[in-house]
């Protein structure tokens, strides 16, 4: 069975997936799969009513054993587009369409590809996808929740390739091979509201507030290491939601976000925070939330294999990165090795969101080799 990619990616596009909708995207990746002689599960997951859309589906049943990570929910379209967001158009050599870069060309690439190894021979080993509908919202009830059920039924791959758009310009720019982690905090400081000419009757939360913010900010997290950029705090905001110019707030909060690499672990962050608050107001709020823990693929012959196939088709040596925001590579990597390697990103999450069609082409070919390169 042989597929085409672009008729495969323009299908995709028409599921108006918008998160946390599906609109029939996994029931089309599905069919798709059992044609090709994948068993599929579907796994949905979360509170009756408002389940997430999952899909595992695997072909072959030893070793070596590839996953494909991906996911099918996009974001909304937003205005300003010129082509219509889920009508699929070509159009001066690029297909347009809210997803086609993050992330559903990735996901008919690879589909295409497995089509493509098939039908030359027989695979060796086995091959399987992990697809959640939950990528683009809260990521609670997605990959999160299906690595679990794959670990319980023997389905631990030896490797996981995440087909994100991690290329920023050309194909071929990078191959993620980590990512930083990420956590929120919230600080709330209670005072007591008064006059501004009466301050010996208030207490100016305000005042308790700027000194911690200014000893978080003011600590060198770290150097940065091999792989990683130094970490960063950043404070994203400050609120009294006062609008008078003569009152001393009852309350002051900030919110603040620290990406991390490899040398902190998130609950030793926030450790650190609420230290530096309780400093200078013992009886302030910490609320703290770690929304993944920096990790790090470290270059082997898995990732080595991908690089050598992605210079044979793009002709550059592919940047081993650990940039940019969190993805579900962040939950994969607690159970196996986890690449990340799709189209260019560029447009992705805009308006006339596109890719060119000879990369989603290229893609294919990426894929397919590295299916053999693996082992399969």
């Amino acid at each position: 069975m042989s597929l085409d990619v672009v008729a495969l990616a323009a299908q995709l596009i028409g599921c108006r997936s918008v998160t946390p909708a599906d609109d029939g995207a996994m029931a089309l990746l599905a069919d798709t799969l059992t044609g090709l002689g994948f068993s599929t599960d579907r796994i949905d997951c979360g509170p009756d009513g408002s389940q997430t859309p999952n899909l595992f589906a695997r072909l072959g049943d030893k070793g070596p054993h590839l996953c494909f990570a991906g996911h099918t929910d996009v974001v909304p379209p937003g205005d300003g587009w010129v082509h219509d967001p889920f009508g699929a158009q070509c159009a001066d050599g690029k297909l347009y369409g809210r997803g086609i870069a993050d992330m559903k060309g990735g996901i008919a690439a690879f589909v295409a590809a497995v089509a493509l190894l098939k039908a030359e021979r027989p695979l060796k080993g086995s091959v399987s996808l992990l697809i959640t509908g939950d990528e683009e919202g809260p990521a609670l009830h997605g990959t999160k929740e299906v690595l679990p059920w794959m670990m319980e039924n023997g389905h631990r791959p030896d490797f996981c390739l995440l087909g994100e758009p991690t290329n920023p310009d050309r194909l071929g720019d990078v191959i993620k091979i980590g990512r930083r982690g990420s956590l929120n905090a919230w600080i709330t400081i209670d005072g007591v509201q008064g006059h501004v000419a009466y301050p010996h009757l208030a207490d100016n939360p305000v005042h308790r507030l700027l000194p911690i913010l200014s000893d978080l900010t003011a600590r060198v997290l770290d150097e940065g290491n091999a792989h990683f950029a130094p970490s960063s705090l950043q404070v994203v905001s400050v609120d009294v939601g006062n609008t008078a110019t003569n009152v001393i707030p009852g309350k002051a909060t900030a919110l603040l976000n620290i990406r991390f690499n490899t040398e902190h672990r998130g609950d030793e962050l926030v450790q650190w925070i609420r230290d530096t608050v309780s400093a200078h107001a013992p009886r302030a709020q910490v609320e703290a939330s770690i929304s993944g823990e920096a990790f790090l693929t470290e270059p082997g012959a898995a990732v080595a294999a991908l690089s050598e196939v992605v210079l044979r088709h793009t002709g550059q040596v592919p940047r081993l990165d650990t940039g940019g925001g969190t993805s579900d590579a962040r939950f994969i990597a607690q159970y196996c090795p986890v690449a990340e390697f799709g189209l260019v990103g560029a447009t992705m999450h805009k308006a006339d969101e596109c890719v060119a069609i000879a990369d989603l082409q290229a893609l294919v070919l990426i894929y397919r080799d590295y299916l053999e390169a693996f082992g399969l």
